[in-house]
């Protein structure tokens, strides 16, 4: 990687603006920082060389010099050690945002005692069916939610009594040196707050908050889809001072056997055989809500769409309704008999030269073809 150009390095063109070096930038340093990839010397590599590739192409000047004389004429500006200010803030700004405080971030830390050790919004996850997420349903959900242990008031430890953190000092955060840049981190061992307990609680064994189950019945709206979520106020985990936080139910949708949704539409496929699709015939088809005629046109192509509007499903949010759309699948004979080949062949027959509009064509490019030998 280090042979590759710092345009190379960060995958993108040599007219790449500044906002796409950038994000390119992010997304690399995402990859490769040592956090997300401890004790791969590979990563820890590749994450310096991105740095310098950004620390290059993120100022001007540098990347002029760059794009004309290459690394070489880098280091006459002093080895290559000359930084921007620029680049160092855009750096920074980076990494509080892609790592919670990475860069030296000096937020003021809560007090341990008002901290929860877990977010008091919950999570679940529910399947339900094609036919409840489109006509609605009323369900019961059973889950799991935290509340704060009373024995040790929420702090994991014995009696409530926390003492200084003794991996981080009680500053709540550790720090690591990578090339010329210090990033900070939350201590893993204490969460951030600076202070561990001297004794688990024997009640949640130093977690800090014991479970429970509950169940409630939620009514499912109309129209529902797939990563759709539903807020049920108040159903969440317990914190330490009693306040609940909610309950968010997040849903998939089981596919269908026939039909397809895609948004507020649903599609669905007819088979058709060739003498319908040619005559026009009317056909009986099913929707969300019953039967639909279906009136095809005279020589109906393979794959045509019919659409019902206002068959289909209701917007979730009460703005609209979706459509049915049904698609053509034209169906032919794999065999004949002698019977229904003669009937076939009466039937061209009987359309005249309009039954065979190849011949003209393939005349025409024969005898072109043969003008190319002559």
């Amino acid at each position: 990687m280090e042979d590759l150009s710092y345009y190379e390095i960060l995958e993108i063109s040599r007219d790449a603006d500044k906002t796409t070096i950038k994000k390119a930038y992010r997304k690399m340093a995402k990859q490769y920082h040592p956090d997300k990839n401890p004790g791969d010397k590979e990563a820890e590599h590749k994450f310096k060389l991105c740095n310098e590739a950004y620390q290059c192409l993120s100022d001007d000047q540098q990347r002029s010099i760059y794009d004309r004389y290459g690394k070489e004429g880098l280091q006459g500006m002093g080895g290559g050690s000359r930084r921007s200010s620029a680049g160092f803030d855009d750096l920074s700004s980076m990494f509080e945002e892609m790592f919670n405080g990475f860069g030296g971030s000096t937020r003021r830390r809560q007090n341990p005692a008002d901290m929860e050790k877990y977010p008091l919004d919950l999570n679940v996850e529910m399947y339900i069916s094609f036919h409840e997420a489109v006509f609605g349903c009323e369900k019961d959900i059973e889950f799991t939610y935290k509340k704060s242990c009373e024995k040790c008031k929420g702090t994991g430890a014995k009696n409530g009594k926390l003492s200084t953190c003794k991996q981080c000092g009680g500053q709540g955060q550790v720090y690591m040196k990578q090339g010329f840049m210090t990033f900070s981190q939350t201590c893993p061992a204490c969460h951030g707050t600076g202070s561990a307990a001297t004794e688990k609680c024997s009640s949640c064994h130093g977690q800090g908050y014991e479970e429970e189950t509950e169940t409630v019945s939620i009514k499912v709206p109309k129209g529902i889809d797939t990563d759709n979520r539903l807020r049920i106020s108040g159903k969440g985990n317990i914190g330490k001072r009693g306040t609940r936080g909610d309950l968010y139910v997040t849903f998939t949708v089981q596919a269908d056997k026939h039909f397809i949704r895609n948004g507020n539409d649903v599609y669905i496929e007819i088979p058709v055989f060739f003498t319908q699709a040619v005559a026009g015939e009317t056909l009986s088809i099913p929707s969300l809500t019953g039967e639909l005629e279906l009136k095809l046109d005279v020589g109906t192509k393979d794959k045509q769409h019919f659409t019902f509007r206002g068959e289909g499903i209701d917007d979730v949010h009460g703005h609209s309704k979706g459509d049915l759309i049904a698609q053509v699948n034209i169906t032919y004979p794999k065999k004949l008999n002698d019977e229904q080949r003669e009937l076939l062949v009466k039937l061209q027959e009987s359309f005249g030269i309009e039954s065979k509009p190849h011949e003209g064509v393939l005349e025409s490019a024969i005898e072109k073809m043969k003008s190319w030998f002559k």
